[in-house]
């Protein structure tokens, strides 16, 4: 019998699923091409950092090398709960993005470029801390894998959400599907913000910088929420 928190969560989940499933209009189909027409602009030593930088990220994480969190005790906490711990656990690494997304959009196109892998590595332990708050261990391989599907559900394409939200929708049934690492890394560059790319610009990087890692550390933490609702509502 669910609480009324996880009604609520439910109804939330059900909305979501169907923004993810529902096909991408006029204006989305645009927006998609015009991003990839302007990242044809972007020059290639930025295509490079963020290609090697997400290439380094996916093996630290399937490796289990890095980002590991410290065991966290919820057994006896109830879904509100979990979700409040969520909550201020986004909250504290959205404000470390943003102090480092101002410092190196301040600093110019060198320290600029830094942002890139630095941010990766923000996202990726914000997920591995949400993974222990859900009640997950992200020790166990698929655990490590779901997150890189979490990963790749808040940041591709319409098309490629959908693909993913069916994946994450039959996990638990022990169909673990790898990651093309290289289709992971061209849906992440597809997907980031032109403002990103402002971030590069002197005199106007720090503002950018700030803002976009704001955004985008809020809506990985909206997108995980969801993808671990998806899990925990079943049972």
């Amino acid at each position: 019998m669910m609480d009324e928190y996880e009604q609520k969560a439910l109804s939330e989940l059900v909305s979501w699923k169907k923004k993810v499933a529902r096909k991408p209009g006029r204006l989305e189909r645009m927006s998609k091409k015009a991003q990839i027409k302007l990242n044809s602009y972007i020059p290639d030593r930025v295509h490079k950092v963020i290609t090697d930088s997400i290439k380094g990220m996916i093996e630290a994480v399937l490796s289990g090398s890095k980002y590991m969190s410290k065991e966290k005790n919820v057994v006896l906490l109830t879904l509100q709960q979990k979700e409040e711990w969520v909550a201020e656990t986004v909250t504290a690494y959205r404000k470390t993005a943003v102090i480092e997304g101002v410092g190196t959009g301040a600093a110019g196109l060198l320290i600029g470029l830094a942002d890139f892998p630095l941010l990766l590595s923000i996202k990726m332990k914000l997920l591995f801390e949400l993974s222990r708050i859900y009640g997950f261990d992200p020790n166990k391989y698929e655990e490590r894998l779901f997150i890189l599907h979490i990963f790749q559900m808040a940041f591709s394409s319409e098309e490629k959400k959908f693909e993913t939200l069916r994946v994450i929708e039959e996990w638990d049934s022990g169909k673990w599907p790898e990651i093309d690492w290289q289709e992971f890394q061209q849906e992440y560059r597809d997907h980031i913000d032109v403002i990103k790319m402002f971030q590069l610009v002197p005199g106007i990087g720090a503002a950018v910088g700030g803002y976009a890692n704001h955004h985008l550390l809020e809506h990985l933490g909206k997108t995980a929420v969801h993808c671990y609702r998806i899990r925990l509502l079943k049972q």
